[in-house]
């Protein structure tokens, strides 16, 4: 009977042995259960942050690539969200780390938004002096295309005056003549009784041309192109030089002169041949040129 009692005993003490071990297996799965389902959402929730933190950091990127000029903030800014995604991705994701960054995830939202608001509104400033100095760059190639309109005009102008304001013959003869004793001239064409070459002109009238004194030069040239005379020579500032037998001054004011010079016989008489005469003004331009022949 005691030992039916006993064996009664054990069996109550094994059944509550396994109810105690099924309870403990049981509860130990439930802990294994939950620590996985705690892990895949840690999980989740890390991978949500690095991805996060991968849009912002692309966004900066972006902004930074279409910006005019390197912006130091939107890079200081990158570089920060690239050292969270290192340390996020290093990191063992637990609830209050997790927590941390992304409320950090936060404030770099809140941190991009007024930074690329800043970019945008320099953006638009730096397009707007662009167009400005683009306009502006237009308008002074307008104006120097207008100076440089004005110089070729002045130009024109200065050269139209020049060449206006210039001297003139409307007339231009040479005569060979004689000198007799009473001092009268009389024209000859035989080399052997020619004395002087009597030179004339008129320099016609000008009313632009500066009066005052001027100085036309006169040049003869022997059958053999020689030049009578002293053979003054004479330059001007554009290097064109003449040699030339005699000047000749008068005064001008504007109105029709007329002008007459003479060139004397060389030592012995004047050789029998074509001669030239050529007249040149105070600038060496040639006035006009006169030919005839003694016999």
């Amino acid at each position: 009977m005691a030992e039916e009692k006993n064996n009664n005993g054990l069996k109550v003490i094994a059944g509550l042995l396994g109810v105690f071990l099924l309870g403990t297996i049981i509860y130990t799965v439930s802990l294994y259960q939950d620590k996985q389902k705690t892990t895949a959402v840690l999980t989740q929730e890390k991978q949500l942050v690095v991805e996060d933190l991968n849009s912002l950091k692309s966004e900066y990127d972006k902004a930074i690539m279409e910006s005019n000029a390197t912006n130091e903030e939107l890079v200081t800014a990158r570089d920060n969200i690239a050292k969270y995604l290192d340390s996020v991705k290093t990191m063992k994701a637990d609830i209050a780390t997790l927590y941390r960054y992304r409320n950090q995830v936060s404030v770099l939202k809140k941190e991009r938004e007024h930074l690329l608001k800043q970019v945008d509104s320099l953006t638009r400033s730096n397009t707007f002096i662009a167009m400005q100095r683009d306009s502006t760059y237009v308008e002074l190639e307008k104006q120097n295309v207008f100076n440089d309109s004005l110089v070729v005009q002045n130009t024109q102008l200065a050269d139209a005056v020049e060449k206006g304001s210039a001297l003139n013959l409307s007339k231009f003869s040479v005569d060979a003549v004689k000198e007799r004793k009473s001092g009268k001239m009389v024209s000859t064409s035989r080399a052997n009784r020619t004395d002087k070459f009597k030179v004339c002109f008129t320099v016609a009238d000008n009313v632009i041309a500066q009066a005052g004194d001027r100085e036309f030069f006169i040049e003869v040239l022997d059958p053999q192109g020689n030049v009578l005379g002293e053979s003054y020579n004479k330059s001007n500032d554009d290097g064109a030089s003449i040699t030339y037998s005699k000047g000749t001054s008068f005064y001008y004011e504007n109105k029709s002169l007329d002008v007459c010079d003479f060139i004397n016989k060389p030592t012995g008489d004047f050789q029998k041949g074509n001669y030239m005469v050529n007249v040149y003004d105070d600038r060496l331009k040639l006035l006009g040129t006169s030919k005839f022949t003694l016999k």
